[in-house]
């Protein structure tokens, strides 16, 4: 397939990409002989790569009513006063939340997504969902936490953690505790990070930024322009509970702090993970696996201010791995090479898209459960 007429994000001129047997295979092919899918004022860009979500915690309102000095206080706070709220999200059933929280991702231009937390069966997802390493959730709420992490049997695996969640003089203290008992000098994923300092950051192998939750929460944010010179930056939403479902509005939030530049901010998004988790994408370049998003190239606007204006109603197709996974309304007609009864049809913001999998079917099976949950999209 060739995506025809795009502009790759910071360059003025349209080109092609090829993708065959689910790479990127050349980006500038014009080979006759491939399907083309022919674009109009479009941006390219590779699909995001979201970090840290709790995949089954996306059909949670944010809950929370002013600023919290740590998680911990935030936590028992919403368990509190929240537990009918959230007794009654947890009655659906885990496949099913699970479900909406890969959607929901998916539906944004995330090609993959890390999810923090047990293990989660899945089955046909339709994006990249990363469990290969070691879940830990904090210092004080993970039982048997230093054994944990000194497990000799998981020595070569990564451990994600959330560490440094708080304004307080005890989230700074957590992170020494984590760097201080992880004795055999195990690679560790540090989340949210906000009372961490540059000298506690050289023992991170990365740390992910969740800006939006760390707002919402705590009033302020990890100090990442003072911290990306000691270790990677990547970005993460975290779940409903503290952020929007929208993954954009985390992106403008984290672009209006000013802390790191269009291009720092982008790289967090797509190369740095890539890096970190392994990942054979986040660069457009032959070779690499064909996760591709493209959207709406706004009127007037360059190509790096169009991105960061992207909502999910400007997508207009999402690739993982060569498959099509969602698709606008616009290229039904140049798409008779794929089977279009595996995919159904919906609405954002007035805007029709295809995305793979019944999504109708399961919104309806999800508010049967629970009859006052709100979606962003509507069945067609």
């Amino acid at each position: 397939m060739i995506l025809s007429n795009v502009h790759r994000v910071g360059s003025n001129e349209a080109g092609n990409i090829s993708i065959s047997h689910g790479l990127i295979t050349d980006t500038a092919v014009h080979a006759a002989h491939h399907p083309k899918l022919v674009f109009d004022n479009a941006i390219v860009f590779p699909g995001l790569i979201n970090s840290h979500d709790h995949l089954d915690f996306n059909l949670f309102p944010q809950l929370g009513h002013h600023i919290y000095h740590n998680y911990t206080e935030w936590g028992n706070y919403i368990h509190r006063y929240y537990k009918p709220e959230i007794d009654a999200i947890l009655n659906i059933p885990l496949a099913l939340r699970t479900a909406w929280g890969v959607y929901k991702n998916m539906l944004c231009g995330v090609t993959t997504v890390v999810n923090h937390g047990n293990e989660l069966e899945l089955k046909d997802v339709p994006i990249n969902v990363m469990q290969n390493c070691q879940s830990l959730h904090s210092v004080r709420f993970e039982k048997h936490w230093k054994r944990r992490l000194n497990n000799p049997l998981k020595l070569t695996a990564r451990v994600a953690i959330h560490t440094g969640e708080g304004t307080d003089e005890a989230a700074c203290d957590e992170i020494e505790q984590l760097i201080h008992w992880n004795l055999l000098h195990r690679e560790l994923i540090g989340i949210h990070g906000v009372a961490m300092t540059p000298k506690q950051a050289r023992s991170f192998k990365a740390l992910v930024w969740c800006p939006q939750s760390n707002y919402f929460l705590l009033g302020t944010t990890a100090p990442v322009h003072r911290l990306k010179d000691y270790v990677p930056i990547i970005f993460g939403t975290d779940s409903t509970l503290t952020g929007d479902w929208n993954i954009w509005e985390h992106i403008r939030q984290a672009r209006k702090t000013t802390y790191l530049s269009d291009k720092e901010l982008l790289a967090n998004l797509t190369t740095n993970p890539a890096k970190v988790w392994g990942i054979n994408s986040g660069v457009i370049a032959p070779g690499n696996d064909a996760d591709l998003v493209v959207a709406r190239l706004k009127n007037g606007q360059s190509t790096m201010n169009s991105l960061f204006d992207v909502d999910p109603a400007d997508i207009l197709l999402v690739m993982s791995k060569g498959n099509i996974r969602l698709f606008d309304e616009m290229l039904y007609s140049q798409l008779d090479s794929i089977d279009k009864s595996r995919y159904s049809k919906i609405m954002i913001n007035k805007v029709y898209k295809y995305v793979y999998g019944d999504l109708p079917g399961l919104m309806k099976q999800i508010q049967a459960y629970h009859h006052h949950i709100q979606f962003p999209v509507t069945a067609s």
